[in-house]
């Protein structure tokens, strides 16, 4: 009886887990458009500044030198222009995908500070939608099949000795 319980009670925390995915993945693709912009912006701007000069951007950054802090500058910029080009792949992968499209690409779903401050905003709601209820189960499932699978683990030398004593 008390694996039974066990196993429901892990099954319904990743239906609760699992179904929030879809609202959640959305609001992460919202603040990463918003973080694609930001950072465009920036890019652009250094950009303009080489291009004023006649320099390229890597030329720019190499004539980035002299000293600590212009060489601190120099290695955010480069961070910036890496970052701008990754988020911009995952805004690319993911800006009409639906909430099975995100799913299958939640590998783009990885900026730790994108991520960060979805969490800090996303409040849990029970899901009402298709795609929320799809994720619910699939996510009952894997819970009910987590747990199971510990507690057979966890349980299996008793068993063994139940047979040897038989």
């Amino acid at each position: 009886m008390l694996i039974r319980t066990l196993t429901l009670v892990g099954g319904l925390a990743g239906a609760g887990t699992l179904g929030q995915f879809p609202e959640f993945s959305q609001q992460y693709t919202q603040r990463l458009g918003g973080a694609v912009e930001a950072l465009g912006e920036v890019v652009a701007d250094f950009d303009a500044s080489a291009q004023a000069e006649g320099l390229t951007r890597a030329q720019a950054l190499a004539e980035m030198t002299g000293g600590d802090f212009v060489e601190r500058r120099q290695a955010d910029m480069q961070r910036t222009f890496e970052r701008h080009a990754y988020l911009q792949s995952a805004q690319q992968a993911l800006q009409d995908a639906g909430p099975f499209m995100r799913a299958y690409h939640v590998g783009k779903l990885t900026d730790t500070e994108l991520m960060g401050q979805t969490a800090d905003i996303f409040k849990p709601a029970v899901p009402v939608t298709f795609e929320g209820l799809v994720f619910a189960a699939l996510g009952f499932l894997a819970g009910l099949g987590a747990v199971s699978l510990i507690l057979r683990v966890m349980t299996a030398p008793f068993r063994r000795r139940r047979l040897n004593r038989a």
